[in-house]
């Protein structure tokens, strides 16, 4: 039964398409803000404007206009490779994937905003 609502759930959030980050959960929203700053502030600018402390990181308002949010899960899930060596490794939960990823959404232009696909 479960997984019957989870599949019906995903099948949802796909048919509805881009959502306005304002319909993103407050909570999640909040959680993924407190990991950004914990965890990614050191080498990127978290916010909607600024600049972070390292020149190679992009902004995360940058990633959420550059990509569909919603297929990050997977990298976030098995570790993010990128190319430059300062990226460190780092592991999150589910549920921490999914806040980081709705926070990241909510950075996006408005209009292209995908909340984080929940397993």
């Amino acid at each position: 039964m479960n997984r019957a609502v989870t599949i019906v759930s995903a099948g949802l959030m796909l048919i509805a398409g881009p959502v306005h980050p304002s319909s993103l959960c407050a909570a999640s929203l909040e959680a993924g803000k407190s990991i950004a700053t914990q965890r990614c502030a050191g080498c990127h600018a978290i916010g909607p404007s600024g600049d972070g402390p390292h020149k190679d990181a992009p902004p995360f308002r940058d990633i959420a206009a550059r990509y569909d949010v919603s297929n990050l899960a997977e990298a976030f899930a098995e570790g993010i490779t990128v190319g430059h060596p300062d990226m460190p490794q780092f592991v999150l939960g589910t549920d921490e994937i999914g806040s980081l990823l709705d926070y990241l959404a909510s950075l996006a232009p408005q209009g292209s905003a995908q909340p984080a696909k929940r397993k």
